[in-house]
């Protein structure tokens, strides 16, 4: 049996879920419905406060196969590989292991500037 900590057991998947935030679930919810995304996100805060979480459900809310809303199907193929870590196109950097320039410009380098399954 293998472990598995609670907080990725009970991790939620769609913006309803989420518990906290509201701000920031409802800045958003609201720019996925009136399609006013920006070029960039970037999710600070302390350990714990969900900034995975919700920069997944994000990711599943613009690249759902059903279309780009605040409310992703959640069962698509592209929804359940961003559950499971697997989406080719999704890229989850810690910032906290990346902290020399070097890095960064390297991961820069390497990342493939179209998408290859998603939309974003």
């Amino acid at each position: 049996m293998s472990y598995q900590a609670l907080a990725r057991k009970w991790r939620p998947r769609m913006f309803s879920e989420l518990v906290g935030q509201e701000h920031v679930v409802r800045a958003l919810s609201n720019a996925l419905d009136n399609d006013r995304l920006h070029h960039a996100y970037l999710f600070t805060g302390t350990r714990g406060v969900g900034k995975t979480t919700l920069a997944r459900i994000f990711a599943k809310s613009l690249n759902c196969e059903r279309g780009v809303s605040a409310t992703p199907c959640g069962k698509c193929s592209i929804c359940q590989e961003v559950d499971e870590g697997r989406f080719i196109d999704l890229l989850e950097v810690d910032a906290a292991s990346r902290t020399k320039v070097e890095q960064t410009r390297e991961l820069l380098e390497n990342v493939p500037y179209a998408p290859v399954r998603g939309r974003y």
